[in-house]
C-alpha cells in the first residue's frame, strides 16, 4: 500500500535549468492525483514515469501562471493519447473561465470529459473523497484567491486473525462484526474481547500542500499532526520584508508552522531564483524544525506504513 509523493517541479515564477514550476503527484495505493499543473508538468510526469491514464484529479492552489501554465498542454496530451475517461479538476471558481477558454479554442474535439468542481477558498471541508483517500481544502492567504490541500489516507477494519476463525467457528456475520471492533461473545455467555481476536489496521497517512501564502500562525491548527507537510519558502529570513510585501513564506516561517503543527516531516519549496544554493534555506529552517528537506525535482517521499497501538 504506497504512499508516496513526487515533486515535479520546485521553483516559483521562473522556472531555472534544475528546477520546473509547481507541480507534485501523490501516489496513494496506486492512484495519482495530480496537486498543481506549472508549465512542463507533462514533460516531468513523463520523466519521471508517471501514469498518465492513471491521473483523473488534478488540485489546483490558485491562478498564478507557476501552477496553471501546464494544464492546456497536458489536457492536449490525454486527448491525442485518446482518453475516454473523466477528468476532474478542483480550483477556485475563475479556474473554469480559464478551462472553458481552452475549450472553446483548442478542445472542440476533446474524447473526454472535464468536470470542474469549484473549490471555496475560506472554507477547510472534504472537496473529494473515495474509498482510498479524503481530500480537504485548506485556506491560505495570498494575493488572489488560493487553498491548500490535505490528503488523508482512510483506515482499513481490523483484521482478523485467522486462527481464532477456526477455534471458536466464528460466522461470516460475527466476522463482519469482529472487523469493525466489536467483541465476541461465545455460546456460554463469556467474551472474548477483540483485541485478542484481531490484529489493529494500519494508520491512515497524511500529506498538507500549502502553496503560496503568507506565514499566520492559524495554519498550523489546520495541518495538524500530519505526516508530511510541504510548505511554500520562497524566500530566506534575510528577506523577510519581501516575503511579506509579496504574501509568500520564508524557510524559518515555514519551520515554525511544521514545529507548532507537529508534523511529522516538512518539505521547503517554491524557491525564489534569486538563491542560486537553497542549502542555506535548509539550514535556516531546520534551526527551527530538525526535519526538513528540500523540494528536488523527481525526488520521492514515502510515508511508511505504521500499524495503530491499539
Amino acid at each position: 500500500m504506497s504512499f508516496i509523493l513526487t515533486v515535479l517541479g520546485s521553483s516559483s515564477a521562473l522556472p531555472t535549468s534544475k528546477r520546473f514550476p509547481s507541480a507534485h503527484v501523490l501516489n496513494v495505493d496506486e492512484h495519482f492525483f495530480l496537486i498543481d499543473c506549472g508549465e512542463g508538468t507533462q514533460f516531468q510526469l513523463r520523466k519521471f514515469k508517471i501514469p498518465l491514464s492513471r491521473i483523473n484529479q488534478i488540485f489546483i492552489s490558485h491562478l498564478h501562471g507557476d501552477h496553471i501554465f501546464g494544464l492546456p498542454g497536458l489536457i492536449s496530451t490525454f486527448n491525442l493519447l485518446g482518453r475516454t475517461s473523466d477528468l476532474h479538476i478542483y480550483g477556485h471558481n475563475q479556474l473554469n473561465t480559464y478551462l472553458e477558454f481552452y475549450k472553446s479554442q483548442f478542445g472542440r474535439a476533446l474524447t473526454f470529459n472535464i468536470n470542474f468542481v469549484p473549490v471555496k477558498t475560506k472554507k477547510q471541508q472534504v472537496i473529494y473523497e473515495d474509498k482510498h483517500v479524503a481530500v480537504e481544502s485548506v485556506p491560505l492567504r495570498h494575493r488572489i484567491p488560493v487553498t491548500g490541500f490535505i490528503f488523508r489516507e482512510k483506515e482499513k477494519e481490523r483484521n482478523i486473525r485467522k486462527e481464532v476463525i477456526q477455534k471458536y467457528k466464528i460466522s461470516i456475520k460475527d466476522i463482519v462484526n469482529i472487523k469493525k471492533g466489536q467483541d465476541y461473545v461465545l455460546p456460554d455467555g463469556e467474551i472474548v474481547r477483540n483485541a485478542s481476536l484481531t490484529i489493529p489496521p494500519f494508520r491512515g497517512r497524511s500529506y498538507a500542500y500549502c502553496a503560496d501564502t503568507l506565514y499566520f500562525k492559524g495554519l498550523a491548527e489546520r495541518v495538524k499532526n500530519v505526516d508530511l507537510l510541504y510548505h511554500e519558502a520562497t524566500f530566506m529570513e534575510k528577506d523577510k520584508r519581501l516575503a511579506r510585501l509579496t504574501m509568500h513564506s520564508t524557510a524559518a516561517q515555514a519551520a515554525k508552522i511544521a514545529m507548532l503543527a507537529g508534523v511529522g516531516k516538512l518539505i521547503i519549496g517554491h524557491f525564489s531564483s534569486r538563491y542560486t544554493d537553497v542549502n542555506d534555506m535548509v539550514r535556516e529552517a531546520r534551526e527551527t524544525f530538525e526535519n526538513t528537506e528540500t523540494a528536488e525535482d523527481g525526488r520521492q517521499y514515502e510515508v511508511p506504513r505504521e500499524r495503530k497501538d491499539t
